[in-house]
């Protein structure tokens, strides 16, 4: 069978199940079974499809998963996240368009905590919407910000996303953790430059209002009580890391219990909060779990039936280049983003991606970066993307296609740090290449 029917059959058998509304890991391991038949010789092949289920699990670098996911949990249920909020709004001068800047610091402080990137959506826009509607702030300022900087808790430490992709790329998860962190940070410096640009050229856009005045020892009392707290959080995550002294598993094991910590030093923490935590933290880890357990085969399915070699081979024999490459990428991604969830999205794109950039001397920790850039897009992309439907549940009122034009300006920011780290590599890699020096 040739390399582009074989693919066009697996992916297509895939993407059919899916439409159908069948669950994504039993979508995986239906087209699997019926992929071991044609590819991997029947009963021999099931055989190994049951070996991979079970092999895939009993793999260390998945570990970080179940961890940081019941990190952010906690942050939700102990009401921390609530606080982080709080201080960023209280020590924010009277600037116009404040409440943005509130959203954008306040969002990318609650990224490098939780790693939950619609849950800091839909916190966000039912704690800070309200408010910047009753001042009169236009849509592009108050909910282009709160979508487009809960997504970067796709790319900023400790993304639970980043953990999954290099679990499943079979990337060094503490460096690919370090990757996203250059980026993100970037990406949110230029939602800040973009929401000043919107300020200065529409002043009405986003209206003045009186703004509690407080003492300069007051804001640092209030930083020193509330953001020393979350600095130790994050130390104990990725500065455990960048230093050497923990692996990504520990230093996520390290992360939860700073996190409780941190919450019994605000007097948020109970035993309600742990196991409502904990129990939400099982079922999306059980989720996740199950659709790698029910996917190990179909890279391989890829590999045997010659798809993953015979596309490879085609591109290099077109001489396409590697921007044009990138581009095509970036389109499919954000194609699949419209109808899959970002785990089923790393699933089908991985075992072809990685291996076609590979062959242009991409770096892998560059390529797994570019995949969280264009899945955090994909959720914020008109007019399919999850991150604009959980806002829609927060404004009440508002359609998806005003939502899908307050966003349109953030993804073009998105979109042009992409250009920028396809020029500049080492934006990227740079912080990966320094940890445990």
């Amino acid at each position: 069978m040739p390399w582009y029917a074989s693919m066009g059959l697996m992916v297509g058998l895939i993407l059919s199940l899916m439409a159908l509304r069948i669950p994504v890991a039993f979508a995986f391991l239906l087209a699997n079974v019926i992929g071991v038949f044609i590819f991997m010789g029947g009963h021999f092949g099931l055989v190994q499809l049951a070996a991979n289920a079970s092999e895939s699990l009993m793999n260390y670098s998945l570990l970080p998963i179940p961890l940081f996911i019941l990190m952010g949990e906690l942050f939700f249920h102990t009401g921390i996240a609530e606080r982080v909020f709080f201080v960023v709004d209280r020590l924010m001068g009277r600037v116009r368009g404040r409440l943005s800047y509130v959203a954008i610091g306040g969002g990318t402080l609650f990224s490098a905590l939780s790693g939950s990137s619609l849950g800091n959506v839909a916190m966000m826009g039912s704690s800070m919407y309200p408010e910047m509607r009753k001042i009169g702030y236009s849509d592009t300022l108050s909910i282009g910000p709160i979508i487009a900087t809960g997504g970067l808790a796709a790319i900023i430490p400790p993304s639970g996303l980043a953990v999954v992709l290099g679990s499943l790329a079979g990337l060094d998860v503490g460096r690919l953790l370090l990757a996203g962190l250059v980026p993100g940070v970037l990406l949110a410096l230029s939602y800040a430059a973009l929401v000043f640009t919107l300020t200065m050229i529409r002043p009405e856009a986003a209206p003045d209002y009186e703004v509690p005045r407080i003492s300069g020892r007051e804001k640092l009392k209030l930083a020193v009580v509330n953001l020393l707290p979350m600095m130790f959080i994050i130390f104990m995550v990725m500065g455990l890391i960048i230093l050497g002294i923990a692996t990504p598993t520990e230093a996520a094991a390290f992360g939860v219990a700073a996190v409780m910590i941190v919450a019994a030093f605000f007097r948020r923490l109970s035993l309600r909060a742990v196991l409502s935590a904990a129990e939400s933290a099982m079922k999306i880890s059980g989720m996740i779990f199950m659709i790698i357990l029910a996917s190990t085969t179909f890279s391989q399915i890829l590999a045997l039936s010659g798809a993953t070699r015979g596309l490879v081979g085609w591109v290099n024999g077109i001489e396409a280049s590697l921007p044009l490459i990138l581009v095509a990428m970036a389109l499919v991604l954000l194609l699949f983003g419209a109808f899959l969830e970002p785990v089923g999205i790393m699933l089908l794109t991985i075992p072809v991606f990685l291996p076609l950039a590979q062959s242009y001397g991409v770096d892998p920790l560059w390529m797994g970066v570019f995949i969280l850039i264009f899945i955090e897009l994909g959720l914020a992309t008109p007019p399919f993307g999850m991150a604009l439907f959980v806002m829609m549940g927060s404004t009440q009122g508002k359609s998806i296609l005003a939502i899908s034009r307050a966003v349109i300006p953030y993804l073009l920011c998105t979109l042009a740090l992409v250009v920028v780290i396809s020029a500049y590599p080492q934006i990227v890699l740079f912080l990966p290449s320094l940890a445990g020096r």
